[in-house]
């Protein structure tokens, strides 16, 4: 990537974001989306997650300003100087989660999460669900709402408010935490390396039926999933040195 980057501008459907694009496009040459080094992307947080997978074959770095509701993702917006600013960045590479899930027609499904993939009840009735990890039996039935695997940058996001732990960038685990859950009732989940394997399955699916989520993929009654690490897929994201991610992500942890 030279010093001065070709940019490609994506933006959310949100006024604020498709103002922000109207107004960088006039000040920046605008790259198509195939061809750009960078891609500048306007929005939100969903939006942001939107964007890491379209582009994903593409594997240039992305740079995110906020121009939505949440913006933990992002970098403050501002239009001067933005070659500059993209030139100096911080990079953050990051890996996604693989879900694999069966559902009770006997089909196989497939997605990727950059925040977290969870299994969620889908009726009134409690979610029973076995949980594997590296082919070790962990928890043999949890009743709960459901159960998530999280990665670092997803910690701060559902599987917060899920009283789950806020991972620091690097430091090599997945956040297993379950969602409201009623037996082991004190069970407050688990940090795992972030090589491991996970698995569950559902106990009792046609009474109690689950669903299975990785970021955009919604599969509705699994029978099991299993979730790991692709380290053989990357993104980086790009963030301004004042503003980087990991000094967020530890900051998270000191709020009230």
């Amino acid at each position: 990537m030279s010093d001065l980057p070709s940019i490609a501008f994506v933006a959310s459907d949100a006024p604020q974001a498709q103002q922000a694009l109207a107004e960088l496009c006039e000040r920046y040459a605008d790259t198509p989306p195939d061809s750009a080094e960078v891609i500048v992307a306007l929005g939100g947080d969903g939006f942001m997650l939107e964007t890491l997978h379209r582009y994903l074959q593409r594997g240039v770095p992305i740079f995110g300003m906020h121009r939505g509701s949440v913006g933990f993702l992002m970098n403050n917006y501002g239009p001067e100087g933005l070659r500059e600013r993209i030139a100096r960045a911080s990079p953050v590479r990051i890996h996604p989660l693989q879900m694999r899930a069966g559902d009770m027609r006997g089909r196989e499904h497939e997605g990727l999460a950059f925040n977290e993939v969870s299994l969620l009840r889908e009726t009134r009735q409690t979610a029973k669900i076995r949980v594997t990890v590296d082919e070790v039996v962990r928890v043999e039935e949890l009743a709960a709402d459901g159960i998530l695997v999280a990665t670092p940058v997803g910690s701060t996001a559902y599987n917060f408010s899920a009283h789950g732990p806020i991972i620091p960038l690097g430091a090599g685990v997945l956040a297993l935490t379950p969602i409201s859950a009623f037996r082991p009732r004190r069970w407050r989940g688990a940090l795992l390396p972030h090589t491991a394997e996970v698995r569950f399955d559902v106990i009792e699916a046609e009474k109690r039926p689950v669903s299975a989520v990785a970021d955009y993929t919604e599969v509705r009654d699994v029978l099991s999933v299993t979730v790991r690490e692709n380290r053989d897929v990357a993104l980086t994201m790009l963030f301004d040195p004042e503003h980087n991610l990991e000094e967020r992500v530890l900051k998270e942890q000191f709020l009230s």
